[in-house]
Order: structure tokens, then sequence, then C-alpha cells
């Protein structure tokens, strides 16, 4: 394990020469071999959900991630030598990914992207500091800042972002005063309750109903049947894509008509796909990333994207993208450092990405505004 391996230790001459010859050839990645002198592959890891009910967040952000050191490795690598990415089903599940954790520190990664959950990205975040391997995560629970560890970055804002956007847009330009919400028990869903009701507190409105379910619930008409009763005006979604497209779809079933607002997860294919184009239409979405025709940059992600995969990019895609050239980026800087020298690099690292202008700060958000748009006609495009 890399932690113990900076411990000194006292060894007779032989042995001291053996070890000096053992370590000239490390693994590549291993924070005790010669950085500049290697010529083996950097060793980077994608730790995501490829199974299970989130398995499409895990797809999108394999994607991205994959399609930026595919760019790097064609320009010829870093330092002469090449990137191998490797991916890593963490199944959603807190458990898996402390395993997965444990493993990326024996295998001598030096720096791993995701995951997009944020229970597991903060159960694995001790195991991580402790080996010194930096993570960009995108996830975006607030309980990813409070962790406090130094080798951890969000390639994208905050639920209290995301949420304080939708807030003041639902609030002061849609002029809405009867807000639902309907959040799972989650770390997500958690997450996104606990920024959005502050947020509307801030503004002194009191929601007319919030209602708490659970992540793996599939009926919902019971906390549908009481949203009903309140005649909301617009109902907040805190729940990932395939939960928060059944709940929309169940909603227009019991003949409820009032818009739905939400971050990320309703701004995916798969959250509009589950509802069904109908039923989505009209959904309000706080993000970094509307849709691929944002810029010239997007653009040609987009296009890079569809020449690959055959399929249109999205949110996931672009974040792990922009996590991805970041860390190699601050790779090229320090010439393949490790550690909490490349940690630090992150942090200094000024990058324009697909998301907006990244800059990170001591909490290790680099990423601080989201823009509204409304889904139309199965797509999302900006707010009028």
């Amino acid at each position: 394990m890399r932690a113990r391996l900076r411990h000194t230790v006292t060894v007779p001459a032989v042995a001291l020469s053996a070890l000096l010859a053992a370590s000239a050839c490390s693994a590549p990645g291993d924070s005790s071999s010669d950085e500049a002198g290697s010529s083996g592959p950097i060793k980077l890891a994608v730790v995501d959900a490829q199974s299970g009910q989130l398995a499409s967040l895990g797809d999108w952000e394999a994607k991205g991630a994959k399609l930026a050191v595919d760019e790097w490795n064609k320009k010829g690598g870093i330092n002469g030598r090449k990137i191998k990415l490797t991916v890593f089903d963490d199944q959603g599940d807190p458990t898996t990914g402390t395993n997965i954790a444990r493993k990326l520190d024996s295998g001598n990664y030096i720096a791993m992207i995701g995951t997009a959950e944020s229970a597991v990205t903060v159960a694995m975040a001790p195991i991580l500091k402790q080996a010194q391997i930096p993570n960009i995560t995108s996830g975006q629970a607030t309980a990813l800042v409070d962790v406090k560890s130094p080798f951890l970055f969000l390639n994208g804002p905050t639920s209290t972002t995301y949420d304080s956007t939708l807030a003041d847009y639902l609030i002061n330009t849609r002029k809405y005063k009867k807000i639902a919400l309907i959040s799972n028990n989650g770390s997500y869903g958690k997450g996104e309750h606990d920024a959005f009701t502050a947020a509307l507190k801030k503004a002194g409105i009191t929601p007319v109903a919030d209602q708490v379910v659970t992540t793996d619930q599939k009926d919902f008409s019971a906390s549908l049947s009481r949203i009903r009763q309140a005649k909301p005006d617009v109902i907040f979604l805190g729940s990932e894509e395939v939960e928060a497209g059944l709940i929309v779809k169940q909603a227009r079933d019991l003949g409820i008509k009032a818009p739905f607002a939400g971050a990320a997860p309703q701004g995916t294919p798969v959250f509009t796909d589950t509802a069904g184009a109908a039923n989505a239409e009209g959904t309000i979405v706080s993000s970094p990333y509307l849709s691929n025709d944002i810029s010239d940059a997007s653009r040609s992600f987009a296009a890079a994207y569809k020449a690959k995969y055959g399929k249109d990019a999205e949110l996931h895609g672009a974040k792990a993208y922009d996590g991805t050239n970041i860390v190699l980026t601050a790779l090229k800087n320090t010439k393949v450092a490790t550690g909490k020298k490349l940690a630090d690099e992150i942090r200094a690292t000024k990058y324009q990405g697909l998301l907006g202008d990244f800059a990170y700060d001591d909490t290790g958000v680099g990423i601080f505004k989201t823009t509204i748009g409304v889904i139309k006609d199965g797509k999302l495009s900006a707010a009028q």
C-alpha cells in the first residue's frame, strides 16, 4: 500500500541495494517510481455504477472519460507515456466502492474519475485520502464538501448552487407561490431536499407539501395524492433519473398537471424516456450544461462523442470529460506527479471546460453557476 511505503525503514546495505533495484522497476503510477523517467502507462480509474438502476450514469461517465483519454493518447500521451483507463463497477453501493478504493491503492492508480453517486464517493473518500489518490467526482451533494478531503474535487456545482438558482427562477421569474416537494431518502435526494428547502426558507416560502419516498420505491400514488390535494403551482423533484421519470409518469396518470422542476437528473434522456416525452414536457431544469449546442466547445465534444459511440452526449459525459481533462492537464504540468503534489496542481489548474471556467477553492468545488432550461418537444433548451 502506498501509505506504508512512505514510512522510513532501516535496512542492511545489501537489502537496500535490492530495494533500490526493485523500485526502479516499480509499477506505473506507483508514487515511488521515477515520474519523469518511467515509460509505463499512466494508470487512471473510472469508478461508477455500470450495473443496476444507476448504470446509465456510469455508462455516460465512462464514455466521457474514455473520449478525453483517447484524445490525449492520440497526441502522444503525457511525457511520452500512454494513459491507461480502467473502468470499475461500484454497483451504486458504498461497500463495493470502498473495496474498489483499496484496489486502486494496491494497484497503484494515480487518480480516479467518479463516482456519480455521492454516497459512494463519501464512503471511498477516507481510503483515497489515506492513499493520497486525487478523486474528481460527479456527485453534487454538499456532504462531499463536508468530507473536507484535500484529495476530493467536484467536476460540477453542489446542490446548493443547482437549487438556489432553481428556487430563484421559480419564485422570482415564474412567480410561483405554491411549491410542493417530492424527494427520496438517499444521499442525492436528501441533499437536494435540504438545499432546495433552504432556498425556499430564505425566500420566505413554506412548501404546500413535502413528500419523501425511498430509493427503491416504485408506487408513488400515496405521496402524489397528497401533493394533488395541495394543488401546487410547481413540484420540485429530488430524485435520480429513473425514479424521477416514474414519479412524473404516475403524476400525470393521476391528473396532476403542474410542471415539475429539478436539477441534473431531469435534464437527461433517461428521465424524459422514462416519464414519456409528453409527460416531461415543461419540466424546468437547473444545470451547468443544458445542451450540446451551447458553445463551439460543446458542439465539438458532442460531434466527437457521437462519432465514437453513435449516441448523443449529455451532462454526465461532459462532466467526466471535463474532470478527466483537468486531471490530465495537472499531470502534464507536473510531469506526472502523484499524491499531494498532483492534488495541489489540480487545485491550482484553471480550466475552460464544457461546464464553464473551473477554478477550485479550498472546498474542492470549481464551478459555481448553473442556468435554467425547459424540456420542450422532448429536448432541453434554455428557458426564454
